[in-house]
């Protein structure tokens, strides 16, 4: 009998074990992978609600495959840093489905486009195709740098090493967990502001989950839920509904010293389908960090 293990939680860049999705990997072809994962039926933070699973699992889930095969496969060395620069997915809901075990899911990856330097990738796109049960459950593609720690820090321009948000406080104000589609009003990302349809970022480095280990910039996946928050913020159906689809370019790292905005655009139904559309943009500094598209779908 063979037992299931998770791959090393060094190798996807986590500290908990539990927060630990992926289970193993082989080469499937060239720059081809597969990487197998589980989800757990229930999570403390990717939370099932109307007995489907979270998207964001299936986004963290992902994530953990970019550090994963640049350690495992192409023998990046550790205390390299990978930077997000695109990210993009789209879910089948009825795929998501909660059964009476955990999902097992296998993802087919094609690294593409890579950029080496001395023999290491520089940067690299995937893209994914999820299965479960045999059947598609997702698609999704990204691209990501990888960084040396020298490049690193030049990119980082005296950030790098700050692991928290200054003076460790908590804007005021989140907006009630119930409009941000959460459960406790611990993980909600957004803070009210007097303005409709902007938000600023609620940053908290204590969070378990989306703080697992410090970091010196705000998570990209702190990032996307900030995009998901604002979407159930501005879709005002009462239809229970999911993040059906993302489409976010990374543009600049987004720093703990100085407030984040986030700015959502009214909803639009997209024609013949029970899918909404929403734009959300992050401002800091005045400049745009991230831009973002997503689809609520009712099911």
């Amino acid at each position: 009998m063979s037992l299931t293990t998770t791959v090393p939680k060094e190798y996807v860049h986590r500290a908990s074990l539990s927060e630990v999705f992926l289970t193993g990997w082989h080469e499937s072809g060239p720059d081809a992978f597969t990487v197998t994962a589980q989800w757990p039926r229930s999570h403390s933070f990717y939370s099932s609600r109307h007995a489907v699973h979270d998207p964001l699992l299936l986004c963290e889930t992902i994530r953990q495959t970019f550090p994963l095969l640049t350690h495992a496969a192409y023998g990046m060395p550790f205390g390299h840093q990978l930077s997000w620069s695109h990210f993009q997915y789209a879910v089948n809901p009825q795929a998501m489905q909660i059964e009476r075990s955990p999902a097992e899911l296998e993802l087919r990856i094609q690294c593409r486009d890579i950029r080496y330097l001395r023999s290491v990738p520089a940067s690299m796109s995937m893209s994914i195709e999820v299965l479960r049960n045999g059947g598609l459950l997702a698609l999704a593609s990204t691209r990501f740098g990888c960084h040396t720690p020298k490049v690193y820090e030049r990119l980082r321009g005296g950030h790098e090493g700050t692991s928290r948000a200054s003076g460790g406080r908590l804007p005021p104000g989140p907006v009630p967990y119930t409009v941000a589609g959460r459960d406790r009003p611990e993980d909600v990302v957004l803070a009210a502001t007097t303005e409709p349809r902007r938000w600023q970022l609620r940053v908290d480095t204590e969070h378990p989950v989306l703080f697992d280990h410090p970091v010196d910039h705000v998570p990209g996946m702190l990032l996307l839920e900030s995009v998901r928050q604002a979407a159930h913020a501005l879709d005002t159906s009462q239809a229970p509904v999911m993040l059906t689809a993302m489409d976010v370019t990374f543009n600049r790292y987004v720093e703990y010293d100085e407030a984040c905005w986030i700015e959502g655009e009214s909803v639009s139904p997209v024609a013949a389908s029970a899918r909404r559309s929403v734009r959300v943009n992050a401002r800091q500094s005045d400049a745009l960090a991230f831009t973002a598209t997503a689809d609520l779908t009712d099911f």
